[in-house]
């Protein structure tokens, strides 16, 4: 069932192609961000303040850091140039006093144009985080989260689902509407979509993906709509009057449709019908409606220079995937991948899909695929291969082996019925590298934890230990958690992010936060308890946060957490510094499209499409162009 039938000579072609396309391949359109400046009180006077190198910067780029106190002139803080790190703690800090920080990049000799200030306010209290407002309905919880350029000015804000009572698909009775909320980071509200009644609440129905798919510098949002979804602007898309709830809450008839939302304004750009349409609800697998709303999506550049919108429907059984365009206003399909309409192979990638996907150059060509699961769809809407191995909850693209030519993907699966229930395999070519024989593991995970192994350790829930990237067992103990992972300390290792629920034992008072896997011992040690600030997760047993990404600050990631009460999203930033520079993660292709895909179903944690740990070598270049306004800071 695996094709193309692969081996050495595979692995060793697709590392050839690999440094081909790094030399060749044409330029990304991406979005030109800002420095991300931000600024933490510590207390004691000090003050931790973090900025973005980009991927365009020039590899000797130096920064000079400047502090105004209550509007005065700015002054230098730094007494010579900063080219060791993009972090630096200013000391003797009057914090009863309003102080605005920018960096100006040092190019050769001359001082280039200033970065938007960020403004510390008088008296803000000693805390690692940023505190977001929110106006959360009654009877409503905020839950999953994602990060764009909405409006332009090259800095992210946030787009937040705001989640009512939901159903599970394989549960009866009706939900409440589903709502996406805008917020600038600074706190202000930019505006509301309600989905209506004609969309069920639950993880496996709206997956919204924030991206600027026409390059005009702003992010747009897209999402499955339908028959009484009311935009930003308050329009009504369809019929308001229309419910097609059938009386055990489930919505299996009515028109259904694909949305392209105004990021500044929440206002409708485009309406099409969704593909693919739900057809015979039986064709899915079911005759009640569990199968046929299964939803996935993601953001690619399948022509490996502007990206596309891919919406997803099925796994269990059939899948299909749509790729669409959206050019000056207007959404075209650019191909559909049906498992069942008869094309020959493609039967083979039928139940191969999980509860996530992922999105990445596997096979050197320059362009996106789809890694579907099980299976991985090429760039222009056919089957690159499937294993045939099967669904599983949790999957890792990047380079895991970095040691291997090429991206390798860490997969669980769910009741297998072959002997890799946890496996590594080439992410070009689906052959399986190594496996563990588990039954029915419901978590697993790739990242750096022990510099003492080259690449990343990898684990599952119920493996009997911790393995190398070589499949060799190098621990007894493993961390508790194989849920969520974040670059958080000064050093390359990535910590733990998890939380605990009501299920689950462990976890900080809040049931959110970030540990350090102490290889040398076997035993994991808090950095950042969630508790401590009233925050607590998402999701139940999958405990994960709104976001976790590089939105802020140097190369090291944000955690965004809702707070107990529901009425305040907290962005977390690292206050540790490190002498490790490199550009900001979202100028990783792999990376910014897994920040896209991250709110998808079962949230996974971000990937970057080159090997990030210790020992690591310099990232590549991105081949990359930036689109953005005039007024994104330099």
């Amino acid at each position: 069932m695996m094709t193309p039938k692969s081996g050495i000579s595979v692995a060793v072609a697709i590392g050839m192609i690999f440094l081909f396309v790094t030399v060749g391949s044409a330029q990304r359109q991406m979005e030109k961000l800002g420095r991300g400046m931000v600024a933490i009180n510590q207390g004691g006077g000090k003050v931790y303040v973090g900025w973005r190198m980009l991927a365009t910067d020039p590899d000797d780029i130096a920064f000079n850091l400047y502090g105004a106190t209550d509007g005065a002139k700015s002054v230098k803080l730094n007494d010579r140039p900063i080219t060791q790190s993009t972090n630096y703690v200013v000391t003797g800090v009057d914090t009863g006093k309003t102080n605005a920080y920018i960096v100006r990049p040092l190019i050769g000799e001359a001082e280039q144009a200033a970065s938007k200030p960020f403004t510390l306010r008088a008296n803000a209290p000693a805390q690692p985080y940023i505190s977001i407002p929110l106006k959360t309905p009654d009877g409503y919880t905020p839950n999953d989260a994602s990060v764009g350029d909405l409006d332009g000015d090259g800095e992210y804000e946030i787009v937040l689902h705001q989640v009512g009572r939901g159903r599970d698909n394989a549960q009866s009775g009706t939900t409440t509407e589903p709502i996406l909320h805008a917020y600038k980071l600074d706190g202000t509200f930019m505006w509301r979509i309600n989905l209506g009644r004609n969309i069920r609440e639950g993880a496996h129905y709206t997956q919204f993906m924030v991206y600027d798919l026409d390059g005009d510098g702003k992010a747009g949002v897209a999402c499955k709509t339908a028959d009484g979804t009311v935009d930003g602007k308050g329009k009504v898309i369809g019929d308001a009057n229309a419910d097609y709830r059938n009386s055990k809450g489930y919505i299996l008839d009515g028109p259904e449709f694909l949305t392209i939302f105004d990021g500044q304004t929440g206002a409708e750009l485009a309406t099409t019908d969704y593909i693919p349409p739900r057809g015979s609800v039986s064709d899915w697998g079911d005759d009640y409606g569990n199968r046929v709303d299964r939803f996935l999506a993601c953001v690619a550049y399948l022509d490996g220079q502007r990206p596309s919108l891919v919406m997803c429907r099925g796994y269990y059984t059939r899948a299909v995937l749509a790729a669409w365009n959206f050019r000056g206003g207007t959404l075209s399909n650019v191909w559909t991948f049906d498992s069942d309409d008869g094309t020959p192979g493609n039967r083979d990638y039928r139940g191969q899909g999980n509860h996530n996907l992922s999105v990445g150059d596997v096979d050197g060509d320059g362009k996106d695929e789809i890694v579907y699961g099980a299976c991985a769809i090429d760039d222009n809407g056919t089957g690159l291969y499937s294993t045939g191995l099967g669904h599983g909850d949790a999957m890792h693209l990047s380079d895991i082996d970095p040691d291997r030519p090429g991206l390798e993907v860490f997969a669980i699966h769910e009741r297998p019925r072959h002997p890799y229930g946890a496996n590594l395999r080439d992410a070009g070519s689906g052959k399986v590298i190594w496996g563990l024989q588990l039954r029915d593991p419901g978590r697993g995970l790739a990242m750096d934890i022990d510099p003492r192994h080259r690449g990343y350790e990898c684990w599952a829930n119920n493996s009997d230990g911790l393995y190398n990237c070589r499949g060799e067992k190098i621990a007894d103990s493993k961390p508790r958690s194989c849920n969520m992972g974040i670059w958080w300390d000064g050093d390359l290792l990535r910590e733990i992010l998890d939380g605990s629920s009501p299920r689950r034992r462990g976890g900080g008072r809040g049931g959110a936060f970030i540990d350090k896997w102490d290889y040398a011992n076997g035993t994991a040690t808090r950095l950042l308890d969630g508790g401590d600030y009233d925050c607590v997760t998402n999701n139940g047993t999958k405990a994960n946060p709104c976001l976790c990404a590089d939105i802020l600050g140097d190369w090291r990631e944000e955690v965004v957490w809702r707070t107990r009460d529901n009425r305040e999203l907290r962005v977390f930033t690292t206050t540790i510094p490190t002498d490790h520079r490199f550009y900001t993660l979202m100028h990783d292709l792999t990376y910014r499209l897994s920040v896209v895909w991250q709110n998808v179903a079962y949230n996974q944690p971000t990937q970057p499409g080159f090997y990030l740990g210790a020992d690591m070598q310099k990232p590549p270049h991105p081949r990359i162009k930036t689109t953005g306004h005039a007024n994104a800071d330099q």
